[in-house]
């Protein structure tokens, strides 16, 4: 018998379609792969959930779905912006694409020392690459960041004689980066915008001091959001970005939320309508 891969098998997917429409994207959504991230020269490994898409002539019937799987068994070392890029621009050249996009989401965890102890522990960020490939222009990379941060309220400050409410916050940077920037450093963005840092690990020592930094920092959602904007308005390797700030309120059954968009001033349609 022959053997299977030297089969004369169809390949429906290469034949001609009739109906000459176009698809904008078409590919795989949510496969889950070993992913190992290069930030700051210390390889991290961790999970990615993919999402990797290519755009369809209106002349081909399908894509070749299993070479986007055969694109991440190919990606043996470790992968940063650059390595990211790349891992797109193979993807075209794997499905014959002439455009696409591919989208990796993953737990990325940093060691933080707390402020007096200096213990140190883990914490864990949310992170989102996201590079949009392209055989006739350039490549653009984005990076997304869910970032954990401590807020307290002025009003509550000001008015109240024993002390004041706060609240664990959710700060989300999804900016376009154009150079070299590390998942930590768009992290300390977030945090040296908020009241104060959270930490995994705390002693007395430093729960007195996180108390007291936040007391003397206080921050309404508003300027937790407007302060980060400042910070990445000076960062000449942001173009365009989304800061959407959410405060859990410790007073009230609800959330307190701010966003800015420069995306919409810029004309990125892909920031136009929240962080997500």
């Amino acid at each position: 018998m022959n053997a299977p891969e030297r089969l004369a098998l169809p390949d429906i997917q290469s034949q001609i379609d009739g109906r000459n429409i176009a698809i904008d994207a078409v590919g795989v959504n949510g496969v889950r792969y070993p992913i190992t991230i290069a930030s700051e020269g210390k390889p991290t490994s961790t999970l990615g959930t993919y999402s990797m898409t290519v755009g369809l002539s209106a002349s081909a019937k399908g894509t070749h779905m299993s070479r986007f799987i055969e694109l991440l068994e190919a990606a043996k070392n470790p992968i940063g912006q650059t390595e990211f890029i790349t891992l797109g621009l193979d993807m075209l050249s794997r499905l014959d694409a002439t455009y696409g996009t591919i989208e990796v989401k993953f737990p990325y965890f940093i060691r933080k020392t707390a402020p007096v102890s200096q213990v140190q522990s883990l914490l864990d960020v949310d992170v989102g690459w996201k590079a949009v490939v392209s055989t006739r222009h350039s490549p653009i990379f984005s990076m997304r960041v869910v970032v954990a941060a401590t807020s307290l309220c002025p009003c509550s400050k000001e008015i109240s004689a024993y002390g004041a409410h706060n609240q664990r916050s959710h700060i989300v940077i999804d900016a376009e980066i154009n150079g070299d920037m590390s998942i930590e450093e768009l992290i300390s963005v977030a945090e040296q915008g908020a009241s104060c840092e959270v930490y995994g690990l705390l002693k007395r020592v430093d729960e007195k001091y996180v108390t007291e930094r936040a007391y003397d920092n206080p921050k309404f959602v508003e300027d937790l959001a407007r302060d980060i904007a400042v910070a990445l308005n000076a960062e000449h390797r942001v173009d365009r970005y989304c800061v959407e700030v959410e405060n859990f309120e410790s007073i009230h059954n609800h959330s307190a939320v701010a966003r800015i968009n420069n995306g919409a001033q810029r004309g990125n349609s892909a920031l136009r309508h929240g962080c997500m």
